[in-house]
């Protein structure tokens, strides 16, 4: 398994946890990074149940949610299922604004979503 430099990445059960290590996903450094090691984990680690936690994330650009809509699609074709944790009340306002929150399957915190993929 790959070093991540951009999540710290744990199972529970047969879900796979990530959280992300940055405050901020802004710089497309970054961004291209973190899309390689998202990806890794459906690509080459075949993972089916992804769970995104947004606890450490603060602020989030639109080249991010570009990755996020990328993993799913990759998600979905592997047959397996993502959902997303623990956002921020501010970082939630864009996912509505970008009509996000109907793409993806967002639950308040890890043990909603964790028993959501039973």
């Amino acid at each position: 398994m790959a070093a991540h430099r951009r999540i710290d990445v744990a199972k529970v059960g047969e879900v796979t946890v990530v959280k992300f290590l940055d405050k901020k996903i802004l710089d497309e450094a970054s961004i291209q990074e973190l899309g390689a090691e998202l990806f890794g984990l459906v690509e080459q680690d075949n993972r089916r149940s992804i769970l995104l936690n947004f606890a450490n994330v603060e602020f989030l650009s639109s080249a991010a949610l570009g990755k996020l809509i990328t993993l799913d699609r990759k998600v979905k074709a592997a047959k397996g299922r993502l959902k997303l944790s623990n956002i921020r009340p501010e970082i939630f306002e864009v996912f509505q604004i970008t009509k996000l929150n109907k793409v993806f399957d967002i639950r308040a915190d890890d043990a909603e979503a964790i028993s959501a993929f039973a």
